[in-house]
């Protein structure tokens, strides 16, 4: 997808990194085995998947903010291993992990490709509690979203010669997201109002420079409790879930 959108030259410098990058062979493979964790409660009323906050290092977190098990990922929201992560994974880790609140999910999105940056503003424009659920309907429908993409290609191209504040609207459009997006509750004004704030589209530029020189290479790249899995595949991230206690 580089490839098919490299001619996208954005008012913005992103640290590029891999998507599914042969993982760093030195992290740590898993997290110390513990005993069986205890489900969690959640507050009166709810449940934890309806807790989501934003983090101070520009992600979203779902579930129990003070969760024993912390799985965080680092995934592209235009990355095709990010979108076979969350179509094989997403729900059974909302479903059997995050909301017996012994996991908690935080998903950072590292724009590796150009069209990241919308991608992002979008999934950002609804409410917190919409996140989730916007993020898992881009990586759901993957691959009907770029055939239609690819026929906005020559109108994003245009778009291009366009002031900057107009630019991102332009391309959205183009691409189909505006559309998108509207058809799962983000209206195409909200979007565009969103889209033309150029400031969250330079946030999204810089928490990914941010990441990149963190140490983060490759999407996904998944952390539990403060170590790299150096794996990538939900099959092999649920099986360290459960021997850190989540069983």
């Amino acid at each position: 997808m580089r490839k098919t959108l490299s001619f996208l030259v954005l008012p913005l410098a992103l640290t590029l990194a891999s998507c599914d990058k042969k993982p760093d062979s030195t992290a740590p493979v898993a997290p110390a085995d513990g005993s069986a964790i205890d489900k969690i409660a959640p507050p009166a009323g709810k449940t934890w998947p309806d807790v989501v906050a934003a983090t101070a290092d520009g992600g979203m977190l779902m579930g129990n903010p003070n969760a024993p098990i912390k799985l965080l990922e680092y995934g592209s929201l235009s990355c095709p291993h990010c979108a076979k992560f969350a179509q094989d994974g997403f729900r059974k880790l909302v479903d059997s992990y995050v909301t017996s609140g012994r996991v908690s999910y935080e998903f950072r999105s590292f724009a590796i490709h150009p069209q990241d940056v919308p991608l992002t503003v979008l999934a950002r424009c609804s409410s917190p509690e919409a996140y989730f659920g916007l993020v898992e309907q881009v990586y759901i429908n993957f691959e009907s979203m770029n055939e239609v993409m690819a026929k906005g290609i020559p109108a994003a191209t245009a778009a291009q010669s366009l002031p900057p504040a107009q630019r991102f609207v332009a391309l959205s459009d183009a691409l189909g997201y505006t559309d998108f997006f509207a058809a799962r509750g983000v209206s195409r004004d909200q979007a565009h109002a969103c889209l033309a704030n150029l400031t969250a589209a330079e946030k999204v530029a810089k928490d990914s420079e941010k990441y990149s020189t963190n140490g983060i290479e490759s999407t996904p790249t998944i952390i539990i409790n403060g170590s790299k899995s150096g794996v990538n595949t939900w099959a092999e991230i649920e099986p360290m879930l459960q021997r850190a206690g989540a069983r």
